[in-house]
C-alpha cells in the first residue's frame, strides 16, 4: 500500500511531524537541563499527540486512497484490505 496523498494533505502531515520533532528536541533539552518533571511530561505528551495526529491523518487519507481497484487487482479482496487498514489504525490507539 503506497502513501498517496495530495500535496496539501502531505504538507499538513509534514508540518505536524516537524512540530513533533521540535517538541522531542525540546524534551531532550529539558531533560539535559534538569527541568521540572511536570514540564518534561507535559512537553512529551504534546509531542505524542502531534505524532498521533500525523498518523491518523495518514490513515484517514489512506482510507480514501487505498481502497482502490489497483489493490483489488493485485489479488487482495476488500475484506483483506479493510483488515490491513484496521490494523494500521489500531497500531496508533
Amino acid at each position: 500500500m503506497e502513501l498517496s496523498m495530495a500535496a496539501e494533505e502531505l504538507k499538513a502531515v509534514v508540518n505536524r511531524l516537524r512540530r513533533a520533532q521540535g517538541q522531542i528536541a525540546g524534551v531532550i533539552r529539558m531533560i539535559e537541563e534538569g527541568r521540572d518533571c511536570e514540564d518534561v511530561v507535559t512537553q512529551l505528551a504534546a509531542a505524542s499527540r502531534a505524532l498521533d495526529r500525523a498518523g491518523f491523518a495518514i490513515i484517514a487519507t489512506g482510507l480514501q486512497h487505498c481502497l482502490t481497484d489497483t489493490d483489488l487487482a493485485e489479488g487482495e479482496d476488500r475484506e483483506q484490505l479493510r483488515a490491513r487498514l484496521e490494523k494500521l489504525f489500531l497500531s496508533l490507539a
